[in-house]
C-alpha cells in the first residue's frame, strides 16, 4: 500500500474514468486529510486480521499514488513495470519504491518505454489475473490496449480471455478490476458490462475453473467489483472490499460468500472512491 500525501482529484485521469469525481468539490488539503484517515483506517483494519502489509509513503507530485498498479510482482520472485496512460501516473514509479521493491524482486521487464508509443497496459488493473490457471481477463480500454495485451500474455505464457465492455456512461470501462475479481475457488464479475457478443464466451471460460458470484450493474456502481481475496498469517482467506461495497451486498450474495471466505475485511473510504474512482483493490499491490 501506498500512503497518499496529496491525493486528490486527477484531471489527467477523469476523461476515462466514468467513476471519478471530474473536480475537487473541496480544498485539496481536506481530501488529502480524509484520504489519509481513510488510508490509515483501512490498513489497521487489514493489520488486524493478521494480514501483512508493506506501506511506502507517495509523493506529493502523484495525485494517484495511493493505488499502486503500475508494477506487477511474481511467485518466482521477480517483478515487472508497467505503461501508464496519464503523464502524472507515469512518476509514480519512482526510484526509492523500485529500490525497495528490488530487495525481494528481480526486475526482469520494464515496460515504461511504451508510454512514448502512447500504447498502455496498466498491470493488475487492466489484466485481472489467475495465477493458479495461468489465464487472464481483460476488458479493452484506453488503459488496457489490445495489441499488448496479447503479446504480455504470449511472452508470460498466460491465456487471454478478452472482450468489450460498455460502463453506465456507454463507453469502455476503464479497468477490468471495476467489474471482476478471482479468488482461489470462486470468481466475481458482473456479465452484464460485458458487450453481449462476448458473454457467452466468457461465461464459459469462467466456468471452467471458479463458481460464480454475479455482480449487478448497481453494485458495479458501488465498487463492488474491485474487491481482492487475501490470506493472513494463519492461512485464513479473506475478500477485501470497502464499506460501500459491502454495504451493497445481498443477504443472498452474503450467504455465498461465506463458503468462501472466514470474513468480509471492509473499511469506509468514501473520499478515495469519490475522487480517485477506485476503491478497495486498487490500493492493493499484492507482494508474492
Amino acid at each position: 500500500m501506498i500512503e497518499p500525501v496529496a491525493f486528490q482529484c486527477n484531471p489527467q485521469t477523469a476523461e476515462t474514468n466514468a467513476y471519478q469525481e471530474k473536480e475537487n468539490l473541496e480544498s485539496p488539503e481536506d481530501i488529502a486529510k480524509k484520504a489519509l484517515s481513510e488510508f490509515n483506517n483501512f490498513k489497521n483494519t487489514l493489520e488486524a486480521a493478521g494480514i501483512r502489509v508493506t506501506s511506502l509513503k507517495g509523493s506529493s507530485d502523484c495525485p494517484d499514488h495511493i493505488f499502486p498498479n503500475w508494477f506487477i510482482t511474481f511467485q518466482d520472485k521477480t517483478m515487472q513495470l508497467f505503461s501508464m496512460m496519464a503523464p502524472n501516473r507515469r512518476i509514480e514509479k519512482k526510484p526509492e519504491m523500485i529500490e525497495h521493491l528490488s530487495k525481494t524482486y528481480k526486475l526482469t521487464k520494464d515496460y515504461s518505454y511504451l508510454e512514448n508509443e502512447n500504447i498502455f497496459l496498466e498491470s493488475t488493473s487492466s489484466m485481472v489475473i489467475d495465477r493458479i490457471n495461468r489465464c487472464v481477463y481483460a476488458g479493452i480500454s484506453e488503459r488496457t490496449n489490445e495489441d499488448q495485451l496479447t503479446n504480455w500474455c504470449k511472452e508470460n505464457d498466460f491465456e487471454l480471455v478478452k472482450f468489450e465492455t460498455n460502463s453506465h456512461s456507454n463507453s469502455p470501462i476503464y479497468h477490468t478490476d471495476v467489474f471482476m475479481f478471482i479468488g482461489t475457488k470462486m470468481i466475481g464479475i458482473c456479465y452484464e458490462v460485458i458487450n453481449e457478443e462476448y458473454r457467452k464466451m466468457v461465461k464459459q471460460k469462467i466456468e471452467r475453473f471458479h463458481d460464480v458470484f454475479e455482480i449487478t450493474q448497481g453494485q458495479i456502481m458501488n465498487f463492488c467489483g474491485n474487491a481482492l481475496e487475501a490470506r493472513n498469517e494463519n492461512g485464513d482467506y479473506f475478500l477485501i472490499m470497502s464499506s460501500k461495497a459491502y454495504s451493497s451486498l445481498t443477504s443472498e450474495n452474503l450467504t455465498f460468500l461465506e463458503d468462501y471466505y472466514k470474513s468480509i475485511l471492509h473499511a469506509d473510504i468514501p473520499t478515495i472512491e469519490k475522487y480517485g474512482g477506485g476503491s478497495a483493490r486498487c490500493m492493493l499491490a499484492e507482494l508474492f
